[in-house]
Order: C-alpha cells, then sequence, then structure tokens
C-alpha cells in the first residue's frame, strides 16, 4: 500500500490518495498561488481619469478619491492620465488601467473592446454648448455655414453631440463649416474671444469654470439635451469581489466630508449606477469615435 500523507483542510477521501511527493508538489503549488496572490496585492491599482483636465489639475482634484479608496481597499491607488483622449482611449483598450473614468461613449468601447465593466457615474448630467462673442453678428446655427469652429478634441462627447445638432441644421462638419482643436475647452473659448474662430464648443462645466470677466465675452447660441457624465468601469481581471469592493469604496468616499466637498467642487451631484444598458444608448457616438481614432492610427 502506498503511504499517504495527511494534510489539514483538505477532504478527507483526497488525503489518502497523495503521496509524500505528490503532497510536497501540491504544496508548492499552493504557495506559488499564494504568493502570486500576495504580488497582486502589494501591486498598485491604476486609476486611470480622462483628460479633461491638466495632469496637475487632475492628481489635485482625484488625489483625495484615491486616498479614501487605498484605506478602505488596504492597497495603494495610483492616478494616471493622458496628455489627449485618444492616447488615453488607446491605453484603456491595452487594458492599462484597472479602474478608469472616462466618457460615457468611450465606456462602451472600453467595454466592447477591452471588457470593462460599469460600476458607478456622476449623477449631474453634463451639456455642451455652443459660444460665439458677445458681440457676434452670429444669431442662429444657420450664421455658422462657412465658418470656423474651435473645440477641446474631436472625441469630446460635448463636441460628437453640437455636431450632430448641426447635421440636423442641414450643417456638415468639414463641408459646411470646418473644425480646430486646441486640446483644452478654455483654449477653444479663448480662440473666440481673441477673434481667430467664430464659434466655439464647451462643456458645461468647463464654461461656468471660467472667470466671470471671459463669460461676459461669450454669449451661448445653442445647447444640447442633457448627456451622462463620467463613468467609473473596473478591468476585467479585477474579480468580482475587488470590483465590488471598489463600488462600495467610492460610495463610502462620497459619504465622507472630503467626497462631498469632491463632488461639490467638481458639480457632480454625487454618484449614481451605471449600467450596460445605459451605455448601449451611447452607441453612435461610440461608432463615431471609434471611425475617429482608426483614422489617427492610419
Amino acid at each position: 500500500m502506498r503511504p499517504s500523507l495527511f494534510w489539514p483542510g483538505l477532504p478527507g477521501s483526497l488525503a489518502r490518495w497523495l503521496t509524500p511527493s505528490a503532497g510536497v508538489l501540491l504544496l508548492a503549488l499552493c504557495g506559488l498561488c499564494a504568493l502570486q496572490s500576495a504580488h497582486a496585492a502589494d501591486k498598485p491599482l491604476v486609476l486611470g481619469v480622462f483628460p479633461n483636465m491638466t495632469a496637475k489639475q487632475i492628481v489635485e482634484a482625484y488625489r483625495p478619491l484615491a486616498d479614501s479608496l487605498e484605506k478602505h481597499l488596504q492597497r495603494r491607488v495610483v492616478i494616471y492620465s493622458a496628455r489627449d483622449f485618444k492616447t488615453f482611449a488607446d491605453r484603456t483598450y491595452r487594458g492599462e488601467y484597472d479602474i478608469v473614468l472616462t466618457a460615457p461613449h468611450l465606456a462602451f468601447l472600453a467595454r466592447q473592446e477591452a471588457g470593462y465593466r460599469p460600476l458607478l457615474k456622476y449623477a449631474q448630467p453634463v451639456r455642451g454648448l455652443l459660444v460665439v462673442r458677445h458681440d457676434a453678428s452670429i444669431r442662429d446655427l444657420g450664421d455658422l455655414r462657412g465658418r470656423t469652429l474651435a473645440t477641446a478634441d474631436p472625441l469630446a462627447l460635448v463636441g460628437l453631440a453640437i455636431h450632430a445638432q448641426l447635421g440636423e441644421h442641414g450643417l456638415r462638419r468639414d463641408h459646411d463649416y470646418r473644425t480646430l482643436d486646441f486640446s483644452t475647452h478654455l483654449n477653444a473659448a479663448m480662440q473666440v474671444i481673441n477673434g481667430r474662430a467664430d464659434a466655439a464648443v464647451l462643456g458645461l462645466h468647463p464654461y461656468n469654470l471660467m472667470q466671470p470677466e471671459l463669460r461676459r465675452q461669450l454669449r451661448v447660441l445653442a445647447e444640447t439635451p442633457p448627456l451622462s457624465s463620467l463613468m467609473f468601469l473596473t478591468h476585467p481581471r479585477l474579480r468580482d469581489a475587488e470590483a465590488q469592493a471598489i463600488h462600495k469604496g467610492l460610495l463610502r468616499f462620497a459619504a465622507t466630508p472630503k467626497g462631498q466637498a469632491f463632488m461639490q467642487r467638481g458639480g457632480y451631484g454625487g454618484f449614481a449606477e451605471a449600467t450596460g444598458r445605459e451605455l448601449e444608448s451611447f452607441r453612435p457616438y461610440a461608432l463615431e469615435a471609434q471611425t475617429l481614432l482608426r483614422a489617427a492610427d492610419q
């Protein structure tokens, strides 16, 4: 009869048939799994934040949230972003972010391309604005024919929504009007103020954050219907329990004084659940963004 090895915690039927050599092998495999698990726990979680602000502004704004998550998860959280929307989207689809905060149309692509799972979104919707100089002769959308529009980035959701609205009025992008990209909403607005562009596409939140003396030099010509705000998603390499812990940690942060101050400063209105069904409503914008991304790679 083969010698058997008793191993506490194993089912008796399995323990009876473990030889010493098999037991050593199984012990080694379990030790390797434990080491891998410990290594994963030591590795920081990467939070990728949509680059709608400067890198300095992003780190300053999101450090309290990351600190709160670190305390809740007992795991270090590092903040990353990118120099532009395309680079951020590419890094997202390559799975470089464990947790990603991104626009809903790019969240659709993140789920489609890399399997990211939606967790939460900011509750306060966003709007796109089309602004002109306060003293401009432009009075309606038809007056933009043959004009130049300044935008922050061609992938911006508010920009895609404004272009769709212009299309409903018979104006085709790059045919009836042209666009120039200036990296940030503020830069786009300054092109109008300084007379280098006829109109600018802005998000409502960046517009409200502008200095009052700058806003007084602008006039809102049109705005989009409400659009869902930025969404948090987790990469599929995180297990369900980890995703649920992050979900709980975000909600816990929102209930703290620091979290409430964060929400108030950003005008985010707290958190709301984000679902795959909601992402589906952004399919047209997502497919348009995907076309732009592929064209940029050629």
